[in-house]
Parts: structure tokens; C-alpha cells; sequence
């Protein structure tokens, strides 16, 4: 073969390749776990395939386990195949299964970067095959994956993608975190998305701080508000996640966004739980005076009540007049709280109707034709 036939295969392989890659990628990255990063990452798919397009998706680093060992695999790309309809293998969807034993064998040198980038790489490029534009998600947060130099930052290097990070907001000084996280990606930072907004928050986010960070060189594509649907899980939901008896059962469609501890005393209970609202009362089943302030206070949606103690008659009573649901469960109380922020914490409740609202609220709060049009965006 003479040279120019050498430089002319090449030519014919670049032009194959070209031709076969996705136009756009975008890596949907997060500040933080727990931030609806893979409701928006299915629900800018899905647009994008209501506009014509063909998608493909993978999240490179599975991190939301169910096991040590990472021998339950990550839930979304499971959501994301049924919801995008794909036909795709889950160890192309997911190539790496970011497991604490996988940290712990990559630490001692027995995981090879390299390996897992060409890993990575490989189920990428059976993904895109055929696809105008594909979607990343993120590990976790997006520094993971340091270790085996494959953080978010790491993978859009990789494969040439745009980022749209999402971000929660609390108080003025989260700017800087998302400022740390723009000098990370630098141009590849297509824009922010703040999400599950509350309503206290809201208005100094978009007077103050979106401008603040836009006048910095980071583009902010919306504000999405707090959705109870989206931030809560229900108390059915919540008593099947903790194995838990059904007391009471009335109202318990109810969502549940945050608990509280009843370890103090009855007075001191009833001020407590009147500041708080779509509250669960964590507490033992043997404290009588905190059920009772419990079910006085007008935040407070259930009881969940721990040892194994079933309380009285009267607690009963009350309960079910005021439709207050009582769940029972085995664990202590440390336990309880343990595994009950995790419930809500790990969104194991995200479905196809949790990316319904997300892209009707893309829609309605969020620049979204800007996030999905590749226009004028080098890197």
C-alpha cells in the first residue's frame, strides 16, 4: 500500500466516523447528589426526541447503588431505557459501577484508568451510533470518580461535550460553590440550572445571584421551583422503603419532605413540630406525650414510631380521627432516621411521571431551546 492510499483510508475512516458520531452531547452534571439531575437529564431527552431527534443516553459512573458491591445496578439507566425507549445493554448504559468496593480495589491500583477509559469509551460509541445527540449524565456530584481520573470534568473532555450543570440554592454565599464548579469545566460550561427552588429563596436567586453569576461568565439557563411531587415521597411510598406496619392508614398519600426527632419533652415537642411543616415525627413508640403533641400540630403528617412499641388506644384513636397515618417499624430511632432521610436523600421514587413534570416545568421556567441548540457554543 502506497502512502497515499495510507492518508486516503484514513480520510474515508475520519468521514465514517464523522458521519456516525452525534452532532451534540451534553453532560448533564450535578453540585451535589440528590438535585433532579436525572429528571433532567431524561427530561431534555425527551424533548429533544419530541423535536425530532434521535438520543441515546449512558451514565458512565452508576453511583446510585443499592449494594456494596454494585451487584444491584443503578436505577436510572433502567428508567432511562424504558422512558426513552432504547435498546441498549445495561453495561453499555452504565459501563462503570462506581460501587465502594470498586473505590476500595481502584485505591490499591487493581483498576486500570486507562482500561476503564477505553471501557467507557467503547459503550459511548455503540450508544451514538446512530444518534443525533446524546445525553450524559453524572456521578453523584462531579468530582466523583477522581480517582480513576474520570470526573464529570474528565468525561466531557472526553467526549467533547457541552455541560449543563444542575444546582441547588439555599443562601446567597452557593454561588461560590457554583463558581468553584465553573472554574472546573471552564468552557465547556454551557449554563446553569438551579432546581427545586424554594419559594423563600426564590426571588433574591433571580434578582441577586443569576446576575451576579452572568456579569462572572456563567450563563444561567433558569430557576426551577420546589415541586412537593418532586422533592417528597409519600408515606405509602416511605412505609413500604422502611418495612413498615400500617397503623393508621388515612392520609397516607401524603407527602413527607422532611423529619423531626421527638426526644424532648411534651411542651417543648408541641412548639417544635408547630414550626414545622410535611414533617415526619421519628420518636419511640412508647412516648405517649409526643404522639399526642405530634397529632396537635398541623405540619406534622405522620408518626412513625420505633422499637416495635405499639401505642395505645387513645393514640390510635386520635390519629385516625385527625387522618394522621401511624407507621411502626422494628429499628430504633437513630436507625429509622438513618434510613428514612436516605429514602428521600437516594429519590427512589423517581419515575415516568417525576420527568413528566420536570419537562413541563423545564418548559415553564427554564431556556431550554438554548440548552438544546449547540449553536455558537466552543469550547
Amino acid at each position: 500500500m502506497t502512502d497515499t492510499d495510507t492518508d486516503t483510508d484514513t480520510e474515508h475512516s475520519s468521514t465514517a466516523d464523522a458521519e456516525d458520531a452525534p452532532a451534540d452531547t451534553i453532560l448533564v452534571s450535578s453540585l451535589e447528589t440528590s438535585t433532579g439531575k436525572t429528571a433532567i437529564t431524561l427530561a431534555l431527552a425527551r424533548i429533544a426526541q419530541e423535536h425530532g431527534e434521535r438520543v441515546g443516553y449512558m451514565k458512565p459512573k452508576g453511583t446510585s447503588l443499592q449494594s456494596n458491591v454494585g451487584k444491584t445496578l443503578d436505577e436510572d439507566p433502567l428508567l432511562a431505557r424504558e422512558l426513552l425507549d432504547l435498546e441498549a445493554e445495561m453495561h453499555d448504559l452504565e459501563p462503570i459501577v462506581y460501587s465502594p468496593t470498586f473505590i476500595e480495589q481502584a485505591i490499591r491500583g487493581r483498576e486500570d484508568p486507562t482500561e476503564l477509559r477505553e471501557r467507557v469509551t467503547e459503550a459511548f460509541e455503540t450508544l451514538a451510533d446512530g444518534t443525533d445527540r446524546m445525553f450524559l449524565e453524572g456521578g453523584g456530584e462531579y468530582d466523583v470518580g477522581g480517582i480513576v481520573s474520570l470526573t464529570d470534568a474528565d468525561i466531557a473532555a472526553l467526549f467533547d461535550a457541552r455541560v449543563v450543570l444542575v444546582a441547588p440554592y439555599t443562601i446567597a454565599g452557593d454561588a461560590d460553590k457554583v463558581l468553584a464548579a465553573a472554574e472546573t469545566f471552564g468552557d465547556r460550561l454551557a449554563g446553569v440550572i438551579f432546581n427545586d427552588v424554594a419559594d423563600a429563596a426564590y426571588d433574591s436567586l433571580e434578582t441577586d445571584v443569576v446576575p451576579f453569576l452572568e456579569g462572572q461568565g456563567v450563563p444561567v439557563f433558569g430557576v426551577v421551583p420546589s415541586e412537593q411531587v418532586l422533592s417528597g415521597v409519600t408515606i405509602d411510598e416511605l412505609a413500604d422503603e422502611l418495612g413498615a406496619s400500617m397503623l393508621v392508614d388515612a392520609g397516607a398519600d401524603a407527602y413527607i419532605e422532611r423529619f423531626t426527632v421527638g426526644a424532648m419533652g411534651g411542651d417543648s415537642a408541641l412548639r417544635h413540630f408547630r414550626r414545622t411543616k410535611d414533617a415526619a415525627v421519628i420518636t419511640g413508640g412508647d412516648r405517649a406525650e409526643i404522639h399526642r403533641a405530634a397529632l396537635e400540630a398541623p405540619g406534622i403528617r405522620c408518626l412513625i414510631l420505633t422499637g416495635g412499641h405499639r401505642p395505645s388506644g387513645a393514640i390510635i384513636g386520635q390519629a385516625t380521627e385527625s387522618e394522621t397515618p401511624i407507621l411502626m417499624v422494628q429499628t430504633d430511632t437513630l436507625t429509622t432516621v438513618e434510613r428514612a432521610e436516605d429514602v428521600v436523600r437516594s429519590g427512589r421514587t423517581r419515575n415516568v411521571e417525576t420527568v413528566d413534570r420536570m419537562e413541563q416545568l423545564l418548559a415553564d421556567h427554564a431556556a431550554v431551546e438554548s440548552i438544546l441548540s449547540a449553536d455558537d457554543q466552543s469550547h
